[in-house]
């Protein structure tokens, strides 16, 4: 299997995250970084002896070096950065979601096939070992037919505490303009579900959603949605920004049994075990084996799953919600 070179466009959080799940690659390694931060840039250099390092994505791409690149930028900044990557011949691991809008990530889609590049979607829930279980379940039958399902996605989102070298930091500006960010929770954590949904009970072919907006924002903070999927699966989508609780959990009622799945970070203590005996928790595994899914695919020229096609089809759904109300 041929090793492939990586390299990280962006080092926010996310960024971060891809990082250290690059660390566990069996035939993958990130050769190059790219941040407008020079300071973050520095520390990488410092931390774990990556030495090329670029303040301009652009020069990145022009590596010939890389093979692939992973992509963790702000939403607005997707269409630009994943079609010069495609153009520069880089096969692509790009965050969700796809774009800011149905249009955007159709250009994605269309600059990846016009020059031959793997597009794939960063949605970690398809690689988590109890989502992947419930799958299992639902193809065996053992849960019977499934007559509804009901997801949530609730966190802080942008409103969660960060730091800076042990100091709080305001949360970046672009989070709160809704022409840079598309939409709000639904948009940010409605895709994850809605995508995850759509794996399990195939096509939405009708959606509706009610919007919140309890911090009086361009865009919702929180969002309740109704789908029909083709499969005849009916399912709610309960999403926000509103709560410190982290609460990721999909709920499955079949005509044979009920089950539940959670996806929540393990407690200090748990974590602290995990993290000594595999060097990680429980909970960012899935980053790792998403990673690894992508080398993968690049090295045996398989085309990835999520798709690019798969995020336009999220957007679609998203869309959709936003125009018919509940």
């Amino acid at each position: 299997m041929k090793g492939i070179n990586l390299g990280l466009i962006g080092l926010g959080f996310i960024g971060e995250v891809h990082l250290r799940s690059s660390m566990k690659l069996k035939n993958a390694k990130v050769l190059a970084v790219a941040d407008n931060s020079r300071r973050v840039l520095k520390k990488v250099q410092n931390t774990v002896g990556i030495k090329k390092t670029y303040s301009n994505y652009e020069d990145l791409l022009k590596d010939d070096s890389i093979d692939a690149v992973i992509i963790a930028l702000p939403t607005h900044l997707h269409t630009h950065s994943a079609c010069d990557a495609a153009e520069a011949g880089k096969h692509i691991l790009l965050e969700k979601p796809i774009a800011r809008n149905i249009e955007e990530g159709k250009k994605i889609v269309k600059a990846a096939e016009n020059n031959s590049v793997k597009l794939m979607l960063g949605y970690p829930l398809r690689f988590n070992k109890g989502a992947i279980e419930l799958s299992k379940q639902l193809k065996n039958g053992c849960i019977g037919d499934v007559i509804s399902a009901y997801a949530t996605f609730v966190d802080s989102g942008p409103f969660k505490h960060r730091t800076q070298d042990h100091a709080p930091v305001p949360v970046p500006e672009w989070w709160f303009k809704k022409e840079l960010v598309g939409g709000g929770a639904l948009i940010d954590n409605g895709s994850h579900m809605i995508n995850l949904l759509r794996w399990y009970f195939g096509e939405i072919v009708d959606i509706k959603g009610h919007m919140g907006h309890r911090f009086n924002m361009d865009f919702e903070d929180s969002a309740l949605c109704v789908a029909k999927f083709d499969s005849g699966t009916n399912a709610v989508v309960n999403v926000g920004w509103f709560s410190q609780s982290y609460q990721q959990k999909l709920e499955v009622f079949g005509t044979i049994k009920q089950v539940t799945f959670n996806n929540v970070p393990p407690k200090r203590l748990i974590a602290a075990l995990q993290m000594l005996s595999t060097n990680t928790t429980s909970f960012f595994q899935a980053y790792t084996d998403e990673l690894q899914y992508f080398v993968n695919c690049v090295s045996n020229g398989v085309n990835p799953s999520p798709s690019g096609t798969d995020g336009v089809k999220d957007l679609e759904a998203i869309e959709l919600a936003y125009q018919n109300p509940l």
